[in-house]
């Protein structure tokens, strides 16, 4: 657990006590829940996909993708979601300070994001892009569970172009050679179909995933961006994933809201998926 110093940049954790629990110990004890019996991967995982929706809803999913890297070791982590409530061109970094969680505030490498701001000009810090946007702050509580020690770099998409989502994903390959990161794209996936209209959209998404396939999933964004809501960070992440010898995807888990609720008229979908240098031993999990 990391107490914040005196007068350092600390971005609060808004989501707290409603999207996820705000005590301490009752955080503990649910993502320890989502994170039980998932068995790790062994081999080396460059990158994760995670959803962001209240941790009751999409945390059991969440759980298969941070539960398979929970004993491998990195040096930083790389969140990149959508942004929400701001719309913009470009990437938007929170550079330095911290993010509080309820578990400890995770250290901000702002050494990484300066190099990144060099490495790519469309990236820029926009600190209030941050201030209410929970799509990276839904990762914070499985890193402060696991990773407490290890720095974070959070990054926002705005207008998820075509050319904005390939200069990062390049730029982050870039400025990561030689380190050991775990990249995580926050994105859940269609929002308030049906199940089976939901189930018909997302397969073309997993399909993408499974062949480490960046390039079609741009494609089929373009054609219909509601596929997903972080589908720029999914393309982004898997390019730079790529780049750092990150050839092989494996498909975690998938679900939807219904699952939870029960309610299978407007669902919103979930996908976890990991991507990295496996061997012959790594299968996909059941979703």
């Amino acid at each position: 657990m990391v107490e914040p110093n005196a007068g350092e940049v600390v971005r609060p954790a808004v989501c707290a006590g409603s999207w996820y629990p705000a005590d301490g110990d009752a955080l503990r004890a649910a993502v320890d829940v989502y994170l039980a019996g998932v068995q790790p991967i062994g081999d080396r995982v460059r990158a994760v996909v995670s959803p962001h929706a209240g941790l009751m809803y999409s945390g059991a999913i969440a759980g298969r993708a941070y539960g398979a890297v929970s004993r491998q070791h990195y040096d930083v982590v790389v969140l990149v979601g959508p942004s929400h409530f701001h719309r913009f061109d470009g990437v938007a970094v929170w550079g330095r300070g911290s993010f509080a969680t309820p578990l400890g505030a995770l250290t901000v490498d702002a050494a990484l994001a300066a190099d990144l701001r060099v490495a790519a000009p469309l990236v820029r810090e926009r600190p209030a892009a941050h201030e209410r946007e929970h799509s990276l702050e839904l990762q914070l509580p499985f890193l402060a569970r696991l990773f407490p020690d290890v720095p974070i770099l959070p990054l926002l998409v705005g207008h998820q172009h075509a050319d904005t989502v390939a200069a990062l994903g390049d730029a982050l390959a870039q400025v990561l050679h030689g380190r050991e990161p775990l990249l995580v794209a926050s994105s859940d996936l269609s929002h308030y179909q049906d199940r089976d209209t939901a189930a018909r959209l997302d397969a073309v998404v997993i399909r993408h995933v499974e062949r480490n396939d960046p390039e079609g999933l741009q494609a089929s964004l373009a054609a219909n961006p509601s596929h997903a809501c972080g589908g720029g960070p999914m393309v982004a992440v898997m390019r730079a994933a790529r780049g750092l010898g990150g050839t092989q995807a494996l498909v975690l888990g998938y679900g939807d809201s219904g699952d939870v609720t029960g309610d299978t008229r407007q669902v919103v979908g979930y996908l976890s998926a990991a991507f990295g240098e496996f061997g012959d031993g790594a299968r996909a999990r059941p979703a």
